[in-house]
């Protein structure tokens, strides 16, 4: 907050934010840290503010940092100083009347200075002379009017909010003792140079879980996982690097914020975001340095650069969401509308839904936005009120959601959907629990075997990120092309690790009009584009028909695999046929279901991601897949052992599917046995890379997975040419030479 220049010590402006009024105090030259709950003259000015201010919504004592009162804090001390102008005003209880002057003196001290500085001490000392005055009462009879006004200060006093919620906490206070308003007033902190607002206090009254640091060195976080009593939600509280700076730092990084918002970037300068970071971190660093000497402020270089940091990060960048998501913990994070009235929430790998002690301000919600639009290149309006884009942070990414209004009645809002830093493979989902080695096993036996596949579930499933996996199984000896709205799918990975890929990024569902291409358009594209495997990142609308159209063109060519919304085989059936028009005779060209969905434990609170079922679409139905059994499960959940099992029609070779692969290879066809020994194998070889991978958990990361992968191939060619048969316990015996090796060679 920059104040105007005749704005003296504990004078204040109210600014409107949104639909908030908010007094901001000037506090700078003030010896103290401003703090309404330890300082009594504070307490008093901030009463006199309110009497002449009764509308406002929150109060920032500005300083080096700012210390921001929530609305329900700010309401607690305007029905204080409301009581205060009824007890002078209306109700005159201070007039003299037949009052003795002693009285007369204990109430001007009671409504005079301690309602106003000390709240909590005019009820106590309200209540003791009420006490005091009737046994006198009992002792000889006396006028009852000192009686009176007394029990009017309690009776307002007693109902208020801010007395209600201690009244348990009294017995034993005494007069002047602030400690009392340290649970009652804790104000959001945050430096002046961030519009965000932080609870930095850790809840009285909440059981300490877990706590962790995210980041490195001069940037690292801490994080704190606390239960609140009596709540069902976790509760996520941050302490970012920023909010742990001392004064000096405070004030340098508040100047240089001035000067480099006079220097935005250009809109074309974020069509390179990194770029553009890396120009403004160098702009900031001289710029910091520049101010340091001026201030004669002595900065190490390690300080310089953590500076310059957090000041692109509240900059150019995307303020405390960054920090959150570096939290490899972390899945989702959301923001709701209206922002500033409400915290952020998390979603959280092992505490599922949690509350954080962040609240966003409008102002950031409107820079981001801005921000998002250009990075797209798409609208985000009231004729568009929806824009989906992805973020990268370094090493970080995230699929972004953002609506406004009028979509959304309140406002702009934000959904953070977090990318694991490296892909997910197989393997580390079976050590996750999600599926287990068989599943993997039959996995990579269909995907070598060139099927069409669907990868349904809910929200939060997690099917982009096991359809992700499922390309490193396969081979790089394919040329594969990807088409998404979203940038969601690991393919910058797949790009490093040798693979012959093209991506595609194509207009999202919502949009209308936009110079991308269609996701039909582009999935027709593809087509032209040369013999190729097609991933398509979600099914979401009428480019549904164009990749059943590369199905049927693909049909024993080549995998052809996307995710799309749907809790069950039928359900995905009648969202791809009812909903999205394409005919049932398409749909067939559809091989392998697999259906992911979360799973929830029985007290509600904790969940867990869980492949549910993994189905093959059958080709002698007409109508109805489900009356005329057209799906069949070749795995399916069981909830009393939280396993994926094969079911009798897997393992009696009863698979219409698995005996089109086997019949174009010349050693399964027509045995089920080596092709069932097949699919054994590969879940043998996964379940190994996640026994070893204890003491060497890179073994479950991407660039090993296709290493492994490769080996196997090569490995499988060789015994072929050797022995003239898919020998399994040679192979894996060869194999887990080379395992030993490429773990040996590692160590050293």
């Amino acid at each position: 907050m920059i104040f105007r220049q005749e704005t003296k010590l504990f004078g204040y402006e109210v600014i409107k934010e949104g639909s908030e009024d908010v007094m901001y105090v000037n506090c700078f030259g003030y010896a103290l840290v401003p703090s309404i709950s330890d300082d009594a003259a504070m307490m008093a000015r901030i009463m006199d503010n309110l009497i002449e201010n009764s509308r406002v919504s929150r109060i920032v004592l500005s300083q080096q940092k700012n210390y921001a009162y929530s609305y329900d804090q700010t309401q607690a001390l305007i029905e204080i100083s409301n009581i205060y102008n009824f007890l002078t005003k209306e109700e005159r209880v201070l007039s003299l009347g037949n009052l003795e002057q002693d009285k007369l003196g204990f109430l001007n001290y009671i409504v005079l200075t301690l309602i106003r500085s000390d709240p909590v001490g005019a009820y106590v000392t309200a209540k003791r002379l009420i006490r005091e005055e009737k046994a006198l009462q009992v002792q000889a009879p006396r006028s009852g009017e000192y009686l009176r006004r007394l029990e009017k200060i309690y009776s307002l006093l007693d109902k208020s909010a801010l007395i209600s919620g201690i009244k348990d906490k009294l017995a034993g206070h005494r007069v002047g003792d602030r400690m009392i308003y340290a649970d009652i007033l804790r104000p959001e902190v945050l430096p002046n140079f961030t519009f965000t607002r932080l609870m930095t206090d850790l809840p009285l009254d909440a059981e300490l879980l877990e706590e962790y640091s995210i980041g490195e060195g001069e940037e690292k976080a801490d994080v704190t996982i606390l239960k609140k009593k009596n709540e069902v939600k976790y509760y996520y509280h941050l302490m970012p690097p920023e909010f742990k700076l001392d004064e000096d730092s405070l004030t340098l990084l508040d100047l240089a914020k001035q000067v480099l918002l006079e220097h935005r970037p250009r809109a074309e300068e974020f069509l390179d975001p990194e770029r553009m970071r890396g120009v403004f971190f160098n702009i900031a660093r001289d710029l910091i340095a520049e101010l340091a000497q001026t201030k004669n402020i002595e900065l190490e270089y390690k300080e310089l650069t953590n500076l310059a940091k957090i000041l692109v990060r509240h900059t150019v960048g995307f303020g405390i969401v960054e920090i959150l998501l570096q939290d490899p913990r972390l899945q989702d994070v959301v923001i709701n509308a209206p922002i500033g009235m409400t915290q952020i929430f998390a979603r959280h790998a092992d505490y599922d839904e949690c509350a954080t002690n962040i609240i966003p301000s409008r102002e950031d919600s409107e820079s981001w936005a801005a921000k998002f639009r250009l990075i797209s290149g798409r609208p985000l309006d009231e004729a568009h009120p929806v824009l989906d884009t992805e973020l990268t942070l370094q090493n970080v990414g995230a699929r972004v959601s953002v609506i406004q209004e009028p979509l959304s009645p309140y406002g702009l809002a934000f959904a953070f959907r977090r990318f694991r830093e490296k892909p997910w493979t197989l393997p580390l989902f079976i050590k996750q629990g999600m599926l287990d080695p068989l599943a993997a096993g039959l996995l990579s036996f269909l995907i070598d075997g060139s099927r069409t596949m669907l990868v349904g579930g809910t929200r939060s499933s997690g099917k982009t990120s096991l359809l992700g996996s499922m390309l490193f199984e396969l081979m790089s000896k394919y040329r594969v092309i990807v088409v998404e709205d979203t940038l969601e799918l690991p393919i910058d990975a797949l790009r490093k690790l040798g693979y012959d890929v093209q991506r595609m990024k194509v207009r999202a569902a919502l949009l209308k009009e936009s110079t991308e291409v269609s996701a039909e358009e582009g999935i027709r594209t593809s087509l032209r584009l040369g013999d190729s495997v097609l991933i398509v990142g979600e099914v979401r609308s009428t480019e549904a028909k164009a990749l059943y159209e590369a199905m049927r063109v693909g049909a024993l060519a080549n995998t052809v695999a996307g995710t799309i919304h749907g809790a069950s085989p039928y359900a995905i059936f009648d969202r791809v046929v009812n909903d999205l028009g394409v005919p049932i005779t398409s749909f067939k060209a559809t091989d392998i279901i697999i259906v992911a969905n979360p799973i929830r434990s029985p007290d509600g609170m904790h969940s867990a991601r869980r492949i549910l079922q993994i189905s093959e679409v059958r080709k002698k139905w007409k109508n109805d897949p489900l009356a005329e059994k057209g799906f069949v499960d070749l795995m399916r959940y069981n909830a009393m052992t939280d396993k994926l099992e094969p079911t009798d029609e897997l393992k009696n070779g009863e698979s219409e599917i698995l005996k089109e692969i086997a019949a174009n290879v010349k050693e399964w066809a027509g045995n089920w046995d080596a092709v069932w020994d097949n699919i054994l194998l590969r879940a043998k070889m996964k379940e190994e890379l996640v026994r070893v991978s204890e003491k060497m958990p890179a073994l479950l990361e991407a660039p090993f997975i296709v290493k492994s992968n490769n080996a196997f191939h090569n490995i499988s060619d060789k015994v072929l040419r050797d022995s003239g048969n898919m020998d399994s316990k040679r192979i894996f015996a060869e194999w887990q030479d080379w395992l030993k090796q490429e773990i040996k060679r590692a160590r050293v």
